[in-house]
């Protein structure tokens, strides 16, 4: 039975992050579908899971390994944004972040000091603001 399913898998995509990513999706639309009962889950979730069945069984990895690393791009970047703003947030208590007026670099100054200079690392502008 193992070599049958082997034998039906060479060459087929199988289950990479993406369709782990919609088996949750799945999951979850099931769950919100049973609590509420509200048909929309259920049909969403059955749409979703036909789509994942497709691209788990599709001979096509080329387009597969494609639309992967898309979603495992823009993964990486929703983490990405996400660390910049939470480490954003924790320097906020010590400093304030101003933009420059001519290039609109942001700028990272220490709180407490009154109206300060500050110059643009990246084009030299220099501009007065309260820190």
């Amino acid at each position: 039975m193992r070599e049958k399913l082997y034998r039906f898998m060479s060459g087929r995509n199988g289950m990479d992050e993406l369709a782990r990513m919609q088996s949750w999706v799945v999951l979850i639309l099931l769950l919100l579908g049973l609590f509420t009962r509200l048909g929309i889950f259920s049909i969403l979730a059955l749409a979703l899971m036909i789509y994942m069945y497709f691209r788990v069984f599709s001979r096509n990895t080329a387009k597969r390994y494609e639309e992967n690393q898309k979603y495992v791009n823009f993964r990486y970047n929703c983490t990405v944004q996400w660390n910049k703003k939470k480490k954003r947030m924790q320097q906020m208590k010590t400093y304030r972040f101003f933009k420059c007026p001519t290039c609109k670099q942001e700028v990272r100054v220490p709180k407490g000091h009154g109206k300060i200079e500050i110059s643009c690392p990246k084009c030299r502008e220099k501009f007065i603001r309260k820190s």
